[in-house]
C-alpha cells in the first residue's frame, strides 16, 4: 500500500498527570537545570508554533503565515504522522517536506508523543532520538528546536536532553526574557474560548518589556478543537503583531537572535 492508502490506528486523547504530586513535580523542575538566557533586543519578537502538526495548521495556518510573508515551527512527532486524532488528521513526512521547502521550520517533539515526565529518562531520550533520526529522513534539516509534549518533563530527562536543542520548549506562561529557562522555556497558547484574548495579554506584555513570545496552537480550522484556534484568532494575532512593531520569526531565528 502506498502512504496515502494505509490504516492507521486513532489517536486519542492523553490526560497528563493532574494529581497533587504531579503538579508539584511541575513546579519544582522548572526551578532545577536551568540555561537561563540572556536577551538585549531592540524590537519585541513573536513565534507562532504549531504543535503535533494537524493538517490544518500545515495547511491554513501555513496560508497565513505565508500570505504575510512569514513562516512558522511546526513540532512534528513522526509516530502521529496521517494518523487521526482529536485534533483531526495529522500531517505526514511529505507535509513536513513541503512546509520546510516553503521556508518553514521542522521541530522536534518526541517520536510517539511520549510524556517526558512520566516516562524514565532512557526511554524518553530514545524516543526523542528516534523521532529526530526521522525528521532527518523526510529531508528537512537537522531540528534545533523541542517542545515536551504537555508541556512536561522530569529532572533527569531534562538535564540529559540539555544542550541537545537550542531551546526545549514547554507549557506555562511566560516570556523569553533575561533568565527564561532556555532548557524550560515558556510559551502561551491560542486555545480554547479565550485563547485569543489570552495571546493578546501576553503579546502586550512582550511589547512593553521588548522580549521574545512563543505562541502556540494546534489545529487551525474554523471550527476548532479544543486544543486549536480559528483562521481568523490567528490572521487578527499575526497581523496585531505586526502593526505593533513586533518581528515575526521562527523558533530558530529568534534562538540565533538571541546569540543561540
Amino acid at each position: 500500500m502506498t502512504a496515502v492508502e494505509q490504516t492507521y490506528e486513532k489517536v486519542d486523547a492523553y490526560e497528563p498527570d493532574r494529581s497533587l504530586n504531579g503538579k508539584v513535580r511541575r513546579r519544582l523542575i522548572r526551578l532545577q537545570h536551568r540555561r537561563p538566557a540572556q536577551v538585549k533586543l531592540e524590537r519585541p519578537m513573536v513565534s507562532f508554533s504549531f504543535d503535533d502538526a494537524p493538517a490544518t495548521a500545515c495547511e491554513a495556518g501555513a496560508r497565513v503565515l505565508e500570505s504575510r510573508g512569514f513562516r512558522g515551527t511546526y513540532y512534528f512527532a513522526a509516530g502521529l504522522t496521517g494518523r487521526d486524532g482529536p485534533m483531526g488528521r495529522y500531517a505526514t513526512g511529505e507535509d513536513a517536506a513541503r512546509l520546510h521547502a516553503a521556508g518553514h521550520e521542522i521541530a522536534c517533539h518526541t517520536f510517539s508523543h511520549l510524556d517526558c515526565g512520566q516516562a524514565t529518562t532512557q526511554v524518553a531520550l530514545a524516543d526523542v532520538a528516534q523521532n529526530t533520526e526521522a525528521l532527518a529522513s523526510w529531508g528537512v534539516g537537522n531540528a534545533v528546536s523541542f517542545a515536551y509534549p504537555y508541556g512536561d518533563v522530569a529532572a533527569p530527562a531534562k538535564t540529559a536532553l540539555a544542550g541537545r536543542f537550542k531551546t526545549l520548549r514547554a507549557l506555562h506562561h511566560g516570556l523569553i526574557a533575561n533568565g527564561a529557562d532556555l532548557n524550560q522555556a515558556p510559551a502561551v497558547g491560542i486555545e480554547g474560548a479565550d485563547g485569543e484574548d489570552v495571546a493578546l495579554h501576553w503579546l502586550d506584555k512582550a511589547h512593553r518589556r521588548k522580549a521574545w513570545l512563543i505562541l502556540y496552537t494546534h489545529d487551525v480550522a474554523e471550527q476548532p478543537s479544543a486544543w486549536g484556534c480559528t483562521v481568523q484568532a490567528l490572521e487578527r494575532l499575526v497581523d496585531g503583531a505586526v502593526n505593533a512593531g513586533f518581528d515575526v520569526v521562527t523558533v530558530a531565528e529568534g534562538s540565533r537572535r538571541i546569540g543561540l
